[in-house]
């Protein structure tokens, strides 16, 4: 069984750089962080011309489709019927991205049959963390 979703995406751009009306983007879950998403954009879509991804959490953008979200670096509203915002605030900017939220609703979903939300705790090895946390200590 695979413990990594993930999911293309088409994402509008709407802040004015870079210069791209419509980019890719990928939505991963992994099982093993079960309370993060991570999205990734590909070097063309970014100011710096290398690949970007953010971490946020899973729980941020499941709220953000139905309400707005954040207060910090990542946040998650819906935008008309159809539309969920996603905004990323960086040193460099911000880029404001629409994304059809039938797409994020049908992530969601695939990622809650995986780790059914309430129960990402169980998916958390709490041991094996603090253990690679105390090996860089001594």
């Amino acid at each position: 069984m695979s413990t990594v979703i993930e999911q293309a995406v088409e994402a509008r751009l709407v802040a004015a750089a870079p210069r791209m009306s419509t980019i890719p983007a990928t939505l991963r879950y992994d099982m093993r962080d079960p309370f993060a998403v991570r999205m990734s954009f590909p070097a063309p879509a970014t100011l710096e011309g290398v690949d970007v991804s953010w971490t946020f959490a899973r729980e941020l953008l499941s709220a953000g489709v139905r309400e707005p979200a954040g207060a910090g670096d990542v946040r998650v509203r819906p935008y008309g019927f159809d539309r969920t915002v996603l905004e990323f605030h960086a040193h460099e900017g911000t880029a404001i991205l629409h994304i059809r939220t039938g797409e994020l609703h049908r992530f969601l979903s695939s990622t809650a049959a995986m780790v059914p939300v309430g129960d990402e705790h169980l998916h958390v090895d709490l041991d094996g963390d603090l253990a690679e946390l105390m090996r860089d200590a001594y």
